[in-house]
């Protein structure tokens, strides 16, 4: 199949599931948002896809969710807050994997990556409440703490999710790319 095709799918396909691990299972929080599983697939589109398709994937799915679930004014936001930190974890895992090939560096780099992620996203929200929302830098505090749980569902899931996907052998070349 042509890369360039393949890729696209596989682009499609990310957004899609970040969309939907999004969307099925959400819990409110007692600040405007609400957690959820979908920056795990953030940060494996991230991952599988490179920082840049992975960004363009994850920010369009998460913003799309956003609309679907009726937080229109949030999604602006999101699309580019998901974007960057799809790029941070996609960034940080290929640059762990540069350097080794073994399952115990995959794992780091997923787990670094989603905290290098997981810092934009807690502290992209916490920007665009305090100010562009107009909460105010000491109530836009309470989130935080719910965006770093969300954070570390993120990191699990995909962390979880990579030995299962490393059994694809089309996804088991891009997660162990030859530099």
């Amino acid at each position: 199949m042509n890369k360039k095709l393949f890729t696209l799918i596989i682009s499609a396909l990310m957004a899609a599931l970040t969309c939907i691990a999004t969307m099925i299972i959400h819990i409110p929080t007692p600040a405007l948002g609400y957690i959820h599983f979908g920056d795990g697939m953030v940060l494996l589109s991230g991952i599988l896809l490179g920082p840049v398709y992975g960004s363009l994937a994850a920010g369009i799915g998460s913003m799309l969710a956003d609309v679907f679930s009726g937080y229109m004014g949030f999604a602006p936001a999101t699309l580019i807050i998901k974007a960057l930190a799809a790029f941070a974890g996609g960034s940080i895992y290929h640059l762990i994997m540069k350097h080794s090939f073994r399952k115990g560096e995959r794992i780091l780099g997923s787990i670094l990556g989603g905290l290098g992620g997981g810092a934009i996203v807690v502290s992209g929200y916490y920007i665009f409440s305090a100010f562009i929302l107009g909460m105010g830098p000491l109530a836009a505090l309470v989130d935080i703490p719910f965006n770093l749980v969300q954070t570390a569902f993120g990191i699990i899931g995909a962390t979880l999710l990579l030995p299962v996907m490393d059994k694809v052998p089309t996804i088991k070349e891009r997660l162990n790319p030859r530099y």
